[in-house]
């Protein structure tokens, strides 16, 4: 059975959290602005003003929708959740405020499933609360996601262990209470098994940040990238999140979510580029009539819907897959798809957009130079476009048969053949 309907409950929901993004978390996005200033604990005014309005979200038991009731949350499915991150996708701060920033999230859902008891109680709750925030620790300047390449080590000594090497782009490093720190324990044997992780709090000795790096735009109070040098890291071995070797199981059951919802909320960046769009087609005369009568403007917000209702409906439906088995892996063609198509069509709609506004849209005083930045981020972040590419391609090649004999299988002259064979002495 087929269903695009939402249910009328759930519908009455989003319609209250489309409301309360626009009217409560938008301004917050021109107050404090900046990649990294919802995860500043330190800026009193910002939480001053942050903190009711998450407790409201909680009264309204929207809080931290992805996790399990056991950890305050709903327990949502993907689809469910996909129609609140496009609502969510359209603030920076809105997804704070509903306690689904990233990489809070995965890190949250990794020490749900691998942590401790003691690791729990020491993180995960006050992370859950919005009392702290984390931070993942796992590319190196030498080959960005690469792991083939990792240098960065970790040597038991004593009862503990030792971590060395680099990392970079460590996003929300300076602000975060503890990081996960992916790590080559035992190089002897192939990276996927010889890598682990660790929990590590940023005050430990020997965790230096080089540098705090910024996306274009940025102001370097805002820059919150860090290239982070772990010299002589000394860490109890109940340091270590899930097993010795472990590293990628880890890595894994949080990347997937985290790819999903990234496409989730470009959905609703997308929508927010679509919008602005149409009112500058009915607003802006030139050459003696509206933008909105030029017919090239006309294909431009023709192409940009149909490619965000196809895109949309891609991940919907890779939601949908999810959901039916709860499983990451098995829907990896379909994660690794939306994760391609979200950074192109972000890219080509805001692209027009930008056009459509000239120098303005070009200027500071809109949104779209940011959003321009974030659809190249989109094309890096978890992974290059290229990579998720090559997992489509690989995927579909596993399920592809050859051609039974030297022609392909369609090849006309040879199906005719056949066809005569078939129906031989019937026409």
């Amino acid at each position: 059975m087929w269903d695009f309907s939402t249910d009328p409950e759930f519908q009455a929901r989003l319609d209250w959290m489309a409301k309360f993004v626009a009217e409560e978390c938008e301004p917050l996005d021109r107050l404090f602005p900046g990649m990294g200033a919802p995860y500043d604990m330190e800026n009193r005014k910002a939480r001053a003003i942050a903190r009711p309005l998450m407790d409201e979200v909680k009264r309204q038991g929207l809080w931290a929708c992805h996790l399990g009731p056991e950890l305050g949350g709903q327990g949502f499915g993907q689809v469910k959740l996909g129609l609140m991150n496009e609502i969510l996708g359209r603030s920076q701060w809105a997804p704070t405020i509903f306690g689904t920033a990233a990489p809070d999230t995965g890190n949250a859902e990794i020490l749900a499933m691998f942590g401790t008891e003691e690791q729990k109680a020491r993180y995960l709750q006050p992370l859950l609360d919005n009392e702290i925030v984390s931070c993942y620790s796992m590319t190196e300047p030498q080959g960005g996601a690469d792991p083939g390449v990792f240098t960065c080590r970790a040597e038991k000594q004593g009862d503990g262990w030792v971590i060395n090497g680099e990392k970079w782009f460590s996003s929300n490093a300076r602000y975060a209470e503890f990081l996960i720190v992916m790590v080559v324990t035992n190089p002897d044997v192939p990276v996927y098994q010889g890598c682990s992780m660790f929990l590590v709090p940023r005050d430990t000795p020997g965790v230096n940040i080089l540098r705090n790096s910024g996306v274009h735009g940025e102001t370097p109070d805002g820059e919150a990238h860090a290239y982070i040098r772990y010299e002589n890291v000394r860490v109890p071995a109940d340091a270590l999140l899930g097993g010795e070797g472990q590293g990628f199981a880890v890595a894994q059951a949080r990347l997937g979510g985290g790819r999903v919802h990234h496409a989730m909320r470009t959905v609703g960046q997308c929508q927010m580029a679509l919008e602005m769009m149409l009112e500058r087609a009915v607003s802006r005369t030139t050459k003696g009539s509206l933008l909105g009568d030029k017919q090239i403007i006309q294909a431009y917000i023709a192409d940009s819907w149909i490619e965000l209702q196809q895109f949309r409906l891609q991940v919907l439906q890779t939601a949908w897959l999810i959901d039916q088995g709860h499983d990451y892996k098995a829907n990896q063609l379909s994660i690794a798809g939306i994760k391609v198509a979200a950074a192109k069509v972000f890219h080509d709609i805001v692209q027009r957009a930008v056009q459509m506004h000239g120098a303005l849209g070009v200027s500071d005083e809109m949104p779209l130079g940011h959003m321009w930045v974030y659809a190249m981020m989109m094309g890096v972040m978890d992974g290059p476009t290229e990579v998720h590419k090559m997992t489509v391609a690989k995927n579909l090649l596993k399920k592809a048969k050859a051609a039974p004999g030297q022609f392909p299988s369609m090849h006309l002259p040879t199906r005719l053949a056949a066809a005569r064979r078939k129906y031989e002495g019937r026409f």
